[in-house]
């Protein structure tokens, strides 16, 4: 605020002296002066676009440092959510196998065991009956063909040799 007023009386004193002074001079002054001011606009304009570009400058950087931070952290937190997954499917995994691992043998203990027993063990794909193995409601008995007493043999029916 202070320089307001000496501009104004620059300016007061500025325009005195170009009405006092002859015309060729004034024409030169003026000249200068337009000079003068075109380069002080031009060196104020640069100096603003230099100021706005540095400020935004540092507003990217800003912006940049920020990001790199997060995304940093992001990544970092993300490692450590695949390498606990990656760790729990492990354990599930080897659980697993061994689970697996328990049953073949409890499986092959239970054969041993059976083999000892039966000596029915299967030889070949022949040996599994198929469908026509099967018996069907023909092949049961019924009422009809189940023996009386009047069928069963007794002492009387057995065959003598010498006669």
């Amino acid at each position: 605020m202070a320089n307001k007023p000496v501009k104004k009386a620059a300016s007061k004193v500025a325009k005195k002296a170009a009405d006092l002074a002859p015309d060729s001079l004034e024409e030169t002054a003026k000249e200068k002066l337009k000079g003068k001011a075109e380069e002080m606009v031009k060196e104020k304009t640069e100096e603003k676009v230099q100021e706005k570009a540095n400020q935004a400058s540092e507003k990217l950087q800003d912006v940049k440092e920020n990001n790199n931070q997060k995304v940093h952290g992001k990544a970092e937190e993300a490692k450590e959510k695949a390498q606990d997954v990656m760790l729990s499917v492990r354990d599930k995994l080897k659980d697993a196998k061994e689970s697996g691992q328990e049953f073949q043998e409890k499986i092959t203990s239970d054969n041993d065991k059976k083999s000892s027993k039966d000596s029915n063990k299967l030889k070949g794909v022949h040996d599994i009956k198929g469908v026509t193995n099967i018996k069907s409601s023909m092949d049961i008995k019924g009422s009809a063909d189940i023996k009386k007493s009047a069928d069963i043999k007794s002492a009387k029916d057995i065959k003598k040799l010498s006669s």
